[in-house]
């Protein structure tokens, strides 16, 4: 396969980002300058008039006018061609489909009030003042009124989705939200009361019919043979953006009947077993579209995101290398060498993909830089696991409500304690809990958070029995298993049940640890090999050999019977971090 084909192309190349990005921007900011004079309005006519003379004296100059109109010709070309290369709606955001609806509708109602400013202003030498347009709309054609209303709109919410959809990966816009929100709903809301309030400005002084008539012949409109070739001029351009927007429909649907009589030539294999011919020269996210495979891409398809990212197996090293855009966006979430962005990559040879993230849960914190254990890496960390002994027992007396009650309770006060030690709850098992510390910061570390969390657990247990002696027989007793070593970490799941976690030997070794508190009677077994990695002198509890299920070696572990005498001896030793 040709090299150029094995190249990002269309609207995926960068060039055609940025030339969206910055015509859209010209765009926006002359859409947003528009609203905010409009809203002058508010305060009288001749203040909008005013303020217009000023807007208009910028944007009427060469540069900015040249800038204007590239800038909308080249966005309105864009669209067209995303029309024409998008081969399903199946897997486009709402947001996105609202974008290019709105951009779609703007030109049906703006191509009236343009040619009716700016062209009769450089052809007709009409004055096209505020005044003018406002005693037009609200005087002459009220039924404007309406057209005007939604041009507005349209305008300001389609450039409000395209500043967002390209500003939400951004850290310190997300944090800004609210105030932008303010903003996208106050100019506009300020915007159409000042229209509003001049409009109605207008209709009074209007009544005056020596001034009307006054104001009307200084406007010099078109009459006769003028007012028809302009009207002619409205028609013929209104008709030619309906053609230019059905001819993109029609292109496309030309180029999906080829697509469909073309024969792939590299196949792509999916985790799932299920194979798809791949066209020469379309990415990986393009196919698994084409084909209905879901496939998450927060982005869109536009190289920003990395929630397309996918794992190759077979044909990684025949891939072209990834572009300088996908290689700034792989190396920004700490993707290993086999991880590839699908909307970036163009395969030349078959090969095999994993999606990395689940279509249906990817959002905009997944673009973020992740830890690389994500996608699996064996670490040395320290797992522990919690019991409450003779539970059932305890339950069998006590309404449903009750039992859910005590449970909450008691999750809340132990998943405290974990966290502001240092840990992570992996997750909740019935009435036990698992909780892993060190992966960020490394085993020694995990170890001493993980003896302070015990001794926390201990200390809010006290307190939880307290709270609830009127509810209970008898205390809540729990068992604690502490173990440290060597474990594959990594996020598993299906779907929205996904979550950091970790297997291995070490964590089925403190989980035996847990059951084995209840054959000795004591609240904590905690391993040596912790201790020694928390790098401590703790002097408490008995020493004993232990086996666990599976193991023939047994395993030297200190038993605690109260993980609240832990303090003492961890003052000084480096406890939290």
């Amino acid at each position: 396969m040709s090299d150029d084909l094995a190249k990002p192309r269309g609207l995926n190349s960068p060039l055609w980002r940025r030339l969206n990005t910055l015509s859209g921007l010209v765009l926006f900011t002359y859409v947003a300058s528009h609203l905010l004079n409009h809203a002058v309005g508010i305060f009288s006519i001749d203040a909008l008039v005013t303020s217009g003379k000023w807007f208009l004296s910028f944007w009427h100059q060469a540069l900015p006018t040249a800038a204007l109109y590239s800038a909308l010709t080249v966005h309105l070309v864009i669209a067209l061609v995303a029309i024409y290369r998008r081969d399903s709606l199946r897997d486009t955001s709402r947001a996105e489909l609202a974008q290019l609806t709105l951009g779609l509708s703007i030109p049906v109602f703006l191509i009236a009030h343009l040619m009716g400013t700016r062209v009769l202003d450089e052809f007709f030498d009409t004055d096209p003042s505020y005044l003018y347009v406002q005693l037009v709309v609200w005087k002459f054609a009220p039924h404007y009124i309406a057209n005007q209303t939604v041009l507005l709109l349209a305008s300001w919410i389609h450039g409000c989705i395209g500043l967002h959809l390209w500003l939400r990966f951004k850290l310190g816009y997300r944090r800004l939200q609210p105030l932008w929100l303010t903003l996208a709903v106050m100019i506009p809301t300020l915007s159409l009361a000042g229209f509003v309030a001049s409009g109605m400005e207008v209709l009074r002084m209007a009544e005056d019919s020596a001034w009307l008539g006054f104001v009307l012949e200084s406007f010099k409109l078109p009459r006769g043979e003028e007012q028809q070739t302009f009207q002619a001029w409205v028609q013929n351009v209104e008709y030619s953006y309906y053609g230019l927007v059905l001819l993109a429909f029609a292109a496309r649907s030309v180029r999906l009947h080829l697509l469909k009589q073309a024969v792939p030539d590299v196949t792509l294999t999916y985790h799932t077993g299920q194979q798809v011919g791949l066209r020469p020269g379309a990415t990986i996210l393009e196919t698994s579209r084409s084909a209905g495979i879901p496939h998450a891409s927060v982005c869109g398809g536009r190289g920003r995101c990395s929630t397309c990212r996918v794992r190759i197996g077979i044909g990684l090293n025949a891939l072209p290398p990834p572009s300088e855009l996908e290689a700034k966006v792989l190396s920004r979430v700490g993707a290993p060498d086999n991880v590839r962005l699908a909307c970036q990559t163009v395969p030349t040879v078959d090969i095999e993909v994993t999606p990395l993230l689940p279509p249906a849960q990817a959002s905009v914190e997944d673009t973020g830089a992740r830890p690389d254990y994500l996608a699996g890496q064996e670490r040395d960390i320290v797992v522990l696991f919690a019991d409450i002994r003779g539970f059932t027992k305890l339950t069998e007396q006590r309404l449903p409500y009750d039992t859910v009650f005590i449970l909450n309770r008691y999750f809340s006060e132990m998943g405290h304690a974990i966290e502001s030690a240092g840990g992570r709850i992996d997750k909740f098992i019935g009435d036990g809990i698992m909780a892993l510390f060190g992966i960020d910061r490394g085993i020694e570390v995990g170890a001493r958070n993980a003896i302070t969390a015990a001794c926390l657990m201990g200390e809010n247990l006290e307190r939880l029995n307290e709270s609830l002696a009127a509810d209970l027989d008898e205390p809540l007793r729990i068992g604690i298993g502490i173990h440290g070593g060597p474990a594959i970490v990594g996020e598993l799941g299906y779907r929205e049940t996904r979550g950091l976690t970790a297997v291995g030997d070490t964590v089925n070794i403190a989980s035996r640890l847990e059951a084995l508190t209840k054959d000795h009677g004591v609240q904590l077994i905690l391993s040596e090999s912790v201790i020694s990695a928390a790098g401590m002198s703790l002097e408490i509890g008995e020493r004993a050999e232990v086996t666990a299920r599976g193991r023939e070696q047994s395993i030297s572990v200190r038993l605690v019977e109260d993980a609240t005498a832990l303090p003492s001896a961890v003052t000084g030793s480096g406890g939290l971090p």
